[in-house]
């Protein structure tokens, strides 16, 4: 049975993350970002591969640490607290895992460059308004050896800054996976402004030439492929989640602590005292739900689906409820830009929709259940 409370050396791994963001990337260090109008610290992210942390799923044998899983989450819990921005979930999590199920030199070679920093990927996967990769309509037509791509991908998370993509595009007789250079003639890059001032992007394909070479795993069988990045993306990203949920929450206490109103702290009136309390619980609950999920991963990926699912499902609810709390008792101050909170939520609000929205992963767990 999974035990549901970190490790020792997870505990330790937290620790040196917190330590670290809390002098690197502090929440002042995203505001200065933001109002410098950048969406991207390369400082910080060498600094995070000097460290590892870019290669915790990938291979020792391509220069990774190979941690596992539940360690990439415990890292992206402690930088969701700080809203640390970087490429951390779409290089190292998502596009290390892509790339970890194909055993080749090619593979491993692009394995070396995520761990040293060098190369950050970006997943061109979502078309409509909405997460969905089956629905994938880009067409990739076969030309000659290779392959002519012609389509657009929206919501491409770290797609502006990106030095390569993994874009899904429709096949002959199904869904291919390609991993090309994000500069390749006939791609057009043009950033969207997200409410949380990170990095993304709406991407033109203009009849780009794929080769062979190009594509991951085996044509007409991306799922072979993207299944377990996109679940493993999906649970670090409930973990970021967790993380801006209890950087929300602790904010919040420290506020009724502090604040006075009829020359009491506003911490000892019963109803938010009420309202905090189960706040704390739901992050409790949602913490377990994170490790399941990690766990899960590490040791039965096969079977990992409805849990990953919940782990995000339940980290969305979990946080919208954080920041929607954590504005209302700071009252007036919590609407303003001059304060912090904002940040959580905007962070939260598109968190919440970003590989898969609450639905979309309630109705999988429904599914699995039998419902």
């Amino acid at each position: 049975m999974n035990k549901l409370v970190l490790t020792e050396e997870e505990n330790m791994l937290a620790d040196m993350a917190r330590g670290f963001l809390d002098g690197a990337a502090p929440v002042s260090a995203f505001r200065k970002l933001r109002d410098e109008g950048k969406t991207h610290d390369a400082k910080l992210w060498t600094e995070m591969a000097d460290m590892g942390w870019a290669g915790v799923l990938v291979p020792e044998a391509a220069g990774g640490s190979d941690m596992g899983f539940a360690a990439a989450n415990v890292i992206a819990r402690e930088m969701g607290k700080t809203l640390a921005v970087s490429p951390f979930l779409s290089s190292a999590v998502i596009a290390a895992t892509a790339l970890r199920q194909v055993s080749d030199d090619r593979a491993m070679a692009a394995l070396a460059k995520i761990a040293s920093g060098d190369v950050t990927y970006a997943l061109a996967v979502d078309e409509g308004i909405k997460h969905d990769p089956d629905a994938s309509a880009m067409e990739a037509k076969a030309d000659g050896n290779g392959f002519r791509l012609t389509g657009k991908k929206t919501f491409v998370v770290d797609g502006a800054m990106a030095d390569r993509l993994l874009v899904l595009a429709k096949t002959a007789d199904g869904l291919t996976l390609f991993d090309i250079p994000a500069d390749r003639a006939g791609i057009t890059r043009t950033q969207s402004n997200m409410i949380d001032a990170r990095d993304a992007a709406k991407i033109n394909f203009d009849d780009v030439e794929a080769t062979g070479d190009d594509v991951l795993g085996q044509v007409d069988s991306a799922m072979d492929i993207l299944k377990p990045a996109l679940q493993a993306g999906q649970a670090a990203l409930a973990a970021e989640m967790t993380g801006l949920t209890a950087g929300a929450l602790d904010m919040t206490v420290s506020y009724l602590k502090e604040r006075k109103q009829f020359g009491v702290e506003i911490g000892r009136f019963q109803a938010l005292q009420h309202r905090a309390a189960h706040l704390w619980c739901e992050t409790e609950v949602t913490a377990s739900a994170i490790l399941n999920a990690g766990r899960l991963l590490d040791s039965d990926p096969e079977n990992a689906e409805m849990a990953v699912s919940l782990a995000k499902a339940k980290a969305t609810s979990t946080a919208i409820l954080a920041v929607q709390e954590g504005v209302q008792m700071h009252g007036g101050v919590g609407m303003t830009d001059a304060f912090d909170m904002g940040f959580y939520m905007k962070r939260a609000r598109v968190s919440a929709e970003w590989l898969g929205d609450y639905s979309y992963h309630a109705e999988k767990v429904a599914a699995a259940r039998g419902f």
